[in-house]
C-alpha cells in the first residue's frame, strides 16, 4: 500500500482519517442505497462483515476458523448472478479509491501542519549546519545541483483521467472539511458536494474503451504541468530560497533550476509501433503551444498588477523604442489601408478587465483551499486566452487550437485548428463594433499615462501570441509569415524583458512587487523553458544496427550487423570525423529503417532546445552509442543543407541504457571503450560540458535474475560507471529508470536516492516517474511541492553525505554468495521449469490485462508467450493482483538461507544496521511482504490452476514463508513491518475490502475462461483489476 511513495504511513493523520473515512463510507452507503437498492447493499455489507470476521480471525492467530470463513465468503460469492457480481466489484473498488483519497489527504494534512518536516529544505540545511559543513559550500552546492524528473507513458495508471479529477474534487473538499470556520449551512453544503462527487463517480463508466495514443499519453502529462507542477514550482522555490538564506544569509539565484522536468511521452518508441517521427514533432510543437498558452495567462495577470509609473532607465528606454516602432507601424498601416489612427489605434498593457485569479495572492496559488471551495480547470481542453482587453490588428489574432482530447483515450484525438481573422474580417469587427460595446469599454488615454511596465509586458504579451500562432502553423504544416524578432523561440528572450521589469522594480524600492508574481514567473520560465518538459527520444539498439545494415549494404560495404565489434567502431569512428553525409537521398529503405531515419531527421530539426536525450535501450557495446551519434550528425548535416544553414540547437546526449544483468556486468567496461575513443571523448567534453550520462534499467534486470541479484548488479554497475568516468576525467550522471513497484525498482525517493554507491550522485541525477506514480506524487501542488523537497534534500545529502560503502570486502562476498543462490533459485523457477509459463497464464489474470487499455503500446516486445519478452509492468502487475507478488521477493529466501546456514547470521544483521543499500533493499522486499497474501493466492491456485500444477503454487507459497522468516531473521523484528505500525494499520484495514474482489476475480476469471466471448464478464473481471490496483496502491 505504501510501497510508492515517500513515509506515508509516517505522514498520516490518523487522528482525523477515521473520521473523514467514516464519512466517505456512509455517503457512499447512501449513494448505493439510492442507486441499487438495499438488497444489492445488504449483499455489500454481508460480504464485508464475512471478509472482515475471516481478516480479525486470521489475525489472531486462528488459521482453521479463518479459512471456513474465507470458503462460505467465496460459495456465496460464485453464487452471484453476473449482474450482482459486477456490482459488488464496482462498489468494492469505489471503497478502496475512496480510502486512496483520504489516506493522501491526511498525508498531506501532516506535511502542512509541521513546522519543519522531515527532509524538508529546512530541517535538512539545518542538520547540515549543525553538523559543522559551511554555509558557503552549502550555498555553492545547492545552486549547482541539478535534478531533473522524467514523466513516462508506461501503463501504470488504471484510473480513467475523469475519474483521477473527481477523486481530486473530493480531496479538496475533503480539506475544506478541515476548516474550523465553517457554518452549519457550510458544512450541510459541503456533505451535498461530496454526495454529488460519489453520485458522479458510481454513475462513471471506470473502464478505457479504447487504447490511448502516444498524443493522448503525452496531453496527459501536460495536464499534470498544468494542473499542478505550474502552481508548485515558484512555492517549492520559494520554500527553498527561504531555508536557503535562513542557514547561509542568502537566497537562491531567481534563475537557478535545482529541478527540472522531461518526458518520454510521445518519444519513447522502443517497442511502441505508435510512437513516429510525426507523433514526435507533433508533441514537441504541442508542449511549446501549451508552455506559450501557460504564459500568456501570467503575462495577463502581471499586466494588471504591475500598474506603477515609476521605473529605471532600462525599462523607460525600452517602453519608448516599444511606442515609437507601434507608432511607425500604425503610421505606414493607416498610409496602406487609408484609415484613421483611431479605428488602428493599439494602446500596449492597458487591461479592460480583471484576468483569472488576478485576485488571488500568487502565495495562495499552491494552497488548495481557498475562501470558497476551490475550482479546477476542465482537464483536457486547452483553451486559449480569448483577447478582449485590447484592439487589435489581424496579426494579434491567433488562431484557436481546440485540443478535442478525449482524456480517457476513449474517443478519436484530433487537433483543429480555426483559421486566422483576415485583415479585412478584422477591420469589418472593428468598424462594426456597435456604440453600447464603445460605452462598456474605458476610454483609450494618453501613452505618457500607461505605465511603462504596461507597455513593455504589453509586448512581452504581442510575442506570446505571435510564438503561439506560429507553432499552431507549424502543427498544421503551413508557412509561417512572422519575422523573428516578432516571436520567442529561447528562453532567454522571454526572460529578458521580465528582468529588466525585476530589476526595475528592486531599483525603485519596490522588491516586495518584484518577488511576488514577477518573481514566479520568471522562476517558471527558467524551469520549464519554452517546452515545459524536454522530450527524450528512446529507441532499441537492434533498430539502429538494422538501418546501418541497409546503408552499408546499399553503399556495398557489406552488412553491419555482421561485423565484430572492433569493424564496427573503426567504421563509425572514421565516418563521424568525416564531414561528407553518409546516408545518399536516392537510397530506398524499408518501413521500419525509414522511420528511423524520419526520427533521426525530426531530432535534426527540434535540436536540443525542444528535445533532451536520445537513450538507448538493450545497450551493450560501445558500438551502440557511436552508430547513434553517426546517424545523428549524418541528419544534421542533411537538413542543414537543405535549409541553408546550422540546425537549431546542439546535438542530443546519447544515453546506453543498461538493463539486462549481462549489460549492467558490462556497463564499466563500455563505458571506458567509448572515452577511450579520442573522437568521443572530446565530442562530450566540447558538446555535454563533459559529461556523460548513463541510464540503468530496474525492470528488465529484475525480471531477468530477481529483486535482490538486480539490486546486487545495479549497484556495482554505478560503482564501476562513476569509477570509469573519473578515470577518464569526465563527470557522470547516472539516469535511474525505476517503476513504481518494487519489483521495479520503486519505493521511496529519500530512501532509493541515499542508498546509491558512494560517489554516484554528485549533484546530479535523472529519474523516471511512471504511471500511478505521476498522480500519487504530483497530482495536487501540495504533495508536489513535497515531493519536490524530498528530491531536492535526498540528492544533496549524497552528495555532501554520500552513504557509506561495504565495511570490507567480507559484505561484498556475502552480498555474491546471496545474489547467486538467489538468481539460481528465481530462474530455476521462472525460466528453468516448463510447468511455470502455464502456471503463471492458469493462476494470474496475466492474459487479461491487456484489455485495460491502459497504454498505447503493447504489452510484449516480440508475438512470443515467454517470460524473456513479455515486458515487466505486465509480469509484475500480474503476480501483483494474486496478491503473491511473485518478482519482488523470489529468490530472496534462497539467498538469505543459504548465507545464514553457513553461520553468516550476526554479519548480514552487522550489514543491516551499518550498510543504507543492504538495510534499504531488505527493508523494501520486509514492505512487500507485508502486502503478500498466502491464503488469497491459495485460493487463485485452488479454482483456477489444473490440478497437476497445483505443487508448483504449494512451492511458491513454501518459498514465500521462508522468505519471511529469513527476512525476519536479518531486520531482528518479530513480525514484518514491526518498525512501521502505520503502515501495518493501513495495510490490515484495507483487507475487509481487498479480500472480496480478489475472490470475485477468481469466480469471474473462472466463468471467463468457460465463455471467453462474455463482454460483461470481461468488464467485470477488469473492475477487479482496477479495485485491486487501488487496494495495493500500485500496479507494475
Amino acid at each position: 500500500m505504501t510501497d510508492i511513495t515517500d513515509d506515508i504511513a509516517e505522514e498520516i493523520s490518523f487522528q482525523t482519517y477515521d473520521d473523514d473515512l467514516g464519512l466517505l463510507f456512509s455517503l457512499l452507503h447512501d449513494v448505493l442505497q439510492r442507486e441499487v437498492g438495499p438488497f444489492i447493499t445488504e449483499k455489500i455489507e454481508r460480504t464485508r462483515t464475512l471478509s472482515q470476521s475471516a481478516c480479525l480471525i486470521r489475525a489472531a492467530g486462528i488459521e482453521g476458523t479463518a479459512e471456513v470463513l474465507e470458503k462460505q465468503l467465496a460459495s456465496e460469492l460464485s453464487n452471484l448472478t453476473l449482474e450482482e457480481a459486477l456490482m459488488l466489484a464496482r462498489a468494492f473498488s469505489h471503497f478502496l479509491s475512496l480510502m486512496g483519497i483520504a489516506e493522501t489527504h491526511h498525508r498531506s494534512c501532516k506535511t502542512r501542519n509541521v513546522a519543519q518536516a522531515s527532509k524538508s529544505c529546512d530541517d535538512t540545511f539545518n542538520h547540515l549546519i549543525q553538523s559543522g559543513l559551511s554555509p558557503d559550500v552549502l550555498y555553492d552546492t545547492v545552486c549547482n545541483q541539478v535534478v531533473e524528473i522524467v514523466l513516462t507513458a508506461h501503463p501504470t495508471q488504471i484510473n480513467r483521467r475523469t475519474l483521477q479529477y473527481k477523486h481530486i474534487r473530493i480531496s479538496h473538499l475533503l480539506e475544506v472539511n478541515d476548516r474550523k470556520d465553517l457554518t452549519q449551512e457550510d458544512q450541510e453544503a459541503l456533505i451535498e458536494d461530496l454526495v454529488r462527487e460519489i453520485t458522479s463517480i458510481w454513475q462513471t463508466d471506470e473502464l478505457r474503451r479504447h487504447k490511448p495514443t502516444p498524443v493522448d499519453e503525452a496531453r496527459s502529462g501536460l495536464n499534470y504541468v498544468e494542473q499542478s507542477l505550474w502552481k508548485a514550482i515558484p512555492h517549492y522555490l520559494r520554500r527553498l530560497s527561504n531555508a536557503l538564506k535562513k542557514h547561509t544569509g542568502r537566497p537562491l539565484p531567481l534563475t537557478c533550476t535545482p529541478i527540472r522536468f522531461g518526458s518520454w511521452m510521445g518519444g519513447d518508441r522502443d517497442g511502441n509501433p505508435s510512437v513516429t517521427a510525426k507523433v514526435t514533432r507533433d508533441v514537441s510543437l504541442l508542449s511549446r503551444w501549451m508552455a506559450i498558452d501557460l504564459y500568456t495567462r501570467e503575462v495577463d495577470n502581471l499586466r494588471f498588477e504591475l500598474s506603477m509609473n515609476q521605473c529605471s532607465n532600462s525599462l523607460s528606454h525600452l517602453a519608448h523604442d516599444i511606442t515609437n516602432k507601434e507608432n511607425s507601424e500604425e503610421d505606414w498601416h493607416m498610409r496602406l489601408n487609408n484609415t484613421s489612427k483611431h479605428h488602428s489605434h493599439h494602446v500596449h498593457g492597458l487591461p479592460t478587465q480583471l484576468p483569472a485569479q488576478a485576485d488571488a495572492p500568487s502565495c495562495t496559488e499552491c494552497n488548495e483551499v481557498e475562501s470558497h471551495y476551490p475550482r479546477l480547470d476542465v482537464p483536457g481542453k486547452y483553451k486559449p486566452l480569448k483577447i478582449k482587453d485590447e484592439q487589435v490588428n489581424s496579426s494579434q489574432i491567433s488562431r484557436e487550437v481546440n485540443l478535442k482530447a478525449n482524456v480517457d483515450g476513449n474517443g478519436s484525438n484530433t487537433v483543429t485548428i480555426q483559421q486566422p481573422l483576415t485583415p479585412r474580417s478584422s477591420q469589418n469587427t472593428q468598424a462594426s463594433k456597435s456604440s453600447f460595446q464603445k460605452l462598456l469599454e474605458p476610454s483609450i488615454p494618453e501613452r505618457s499615462a500607461i505605465s511603462p511596465y504596461r507597455i513593455v509586458l504589453g509586448d512581452v504579451k504581442d510575442k506570446l501570441m505571435n510564438t503561439r500562432r506560429r507553432l499552431e502553423q507549424l502543427l498544421e504544416g503551413l508557412p509561417c509569415d512572422q519575422e523573428p524578432g516578432d516571436y520567442y523561440d529561447t528562453p532567454d528572450q522571454l526572460l529578458q524583458p521580465l528582468m529588466l521589469c525585476y530589476e526595475s522594480l528592486q531599483l525603485c524600492g519596490s522588491g516586495i512587487l518584484a518577488d511576488g508574481r514577477l518573481a514566479d514567473l520568471i522562476r517558471r520560465v527558467s524551469v520549464f523553458g519554452m517546452v515545459l518538459m524536454k522530450l527524450d527520444l528512446r529507441q532499441e539498439s537492434g533498430r539502429h544496427s538494422d538501418t546501418l545494415d541497409a546503408i552499408t549494404k546499399y553503399l556495398g560495404m557489406g552488412t553491419y550487423s555482421e561485423w565484430d565489434e572492433k569493424k564496427r567502431l573503426q567504421f563509425l569512428t572514421r565516418e563521424l570525423k568525416g564531414k561528407r553525409p553518409l546516408v545518399p537521398s536516392t537510397i530506398e529503405v524499408s518501413p521500419e529503417v525509414k522511420e528511423v531515419l524520419d526520427t533521426f531527421r525530426v531530432s535534426a530539426e527540434l535540436g536540443s532546445d525542444s528535445l533532451g536525450a536520445y537513450v538507448i535501450s538493450m545497450a551493450s557495446n560501445a558500438s551502440d552509442v557511436l552508430a547513434v551519434e553517426l546517424l545523428q550528425k549524418d541528419a544534421r548535416l542533411a537538413v542543414a543543407g537543405e535549409k541553408g544553414k546550422p540546425c537549431r540547437g546542439g546535438t542530443l546526449r546519447v544515453v546506453p541504457l543498461f538493463e539486462t544483468v549481462k549489460d549492467l556486468r558490462s556497463a564499466g567496461a563500455v563505458i571506458r571503450e567509448l572515452l577511450s575513443i579520442d573522437w568521443y571523448k572530446d565530442h562530450i567534453i566540447k558538446n555535454h560540458n563533459g559529461h556523460q550520462e548513463v541510464m540503468v534499467g530496474y525492470s528488465d534486470s529484475g525480471k531477468d535474475a530477481g529483486r535482490f541479484t538486480a539490486a546486487w548488479e545495479l549497484y556495482k554497475a554505478q560503482e564501476d560507471v562513476v569509477a570509469a568516468c573519473k578515470e577518464y576525467g569526465i563527470k557522470v550522471t547516472l539516469f535511474h529508470g525505476r517503476g513504481g513497484s518494487i519489483g521495479r525498482g520503486g519505493g521511496p525517493t529519500h530512501l532509493a536516492i541515499q542508498s546509491q554507491p558512494p560517489g554516484s550522485v554528485m549533484g546530479t541525477l535523472r529519474s523516471t516517474e511512471q504511471g500511478e506514480m505521476v498522480q500519487a506524487k504530483f497530482g495536487s501542488p501540495g504533495m508536489a511541492v513535497r515531493q519536490l523537497e524530498i528530491y531536492t534534500t535526498a540528492v544533496l545529502l549524497a552528495t555532501l553525505r554520500p552513504p557509506k560503502p561495504p565495511r570490507d570486502q567480507n559484505w561484498r562476498n556475502l552480498m555474491e554468495e546471496i545474489s547467486n543462490l538467489s538468481c539460481q533459485s528465481y530462474r530455476n523457477t521462472v525460466y528453468n521449469n516448463p510447468e511455470f509459463i502455464t502456471y503463471f497464464q492458469e493462476a494470474t489474470p496475466q492474459a487479461e490485462l491487456g484489455h485495460l487499455n491502459i497504454g498505447s503500446r503493447p504489452t510484449r516486445r516480440k508475438s512470443s508467450v515467454g517470460i524473456g519478452d513479455l515486458r515487466a509492468i505486465p509480469w509484475i502487475f500480474a503476480w501483483t493482483q494474486t496478491l503473491l507478488i511473485l518478482p519482488a521477493w523470489l529468490g530472496v529466501g534462497a539467498g538469505l538461507k543459504g548465507v545464514c546456514d553457513k553461520g553468516q547470521v550476526n554479519e548480514l544483521k552487522s550489514a543491516y544496521k551499518e550498510w543504507p543499500f543492504f538495510q534499504s533493499t531488505i527493508d523494501l522486499i520486509e514492505m512487500v511482504l507485508g502486502k503478500t497474501d498466502n491464503s488469497i493466492a491459495k485460493h487463485y491456485d485452488q479454482a483456477l490452476v489444473h490440478e497437476s500444477r497445483r505443487g508448483l503454487g504449494d512451492d511458491l507459497r513454501k518459498e514465500l514463508s521462508s522468505t519471511e522468516k529469513y527476512v525476519l531473521v536479518v531486520t531482528g523484528h518479530d513480525k514484518l513491518c514491526e518498525n512501521n505500525k502505520s503502515l501495518r494499520k493501513l495495510i490490515e484495514s484495507r483487507l475487509p475490502y481487498l479480500n472480496p474482489l480478489n475472490m470475485l476475480q477468481i469466480e469471474i476469471l473462472k466463468r471467463l475462461r468457460s465463455d471467453t466471448e462474455n463482454h460483461k464478464l470481461r468488464d467485470a473481471l477488469l473492475i477487479t483489476i482496477n479495485g485491486i490496483a487501488a487496494g495495493m496502491r500500485n500496479t507494475g
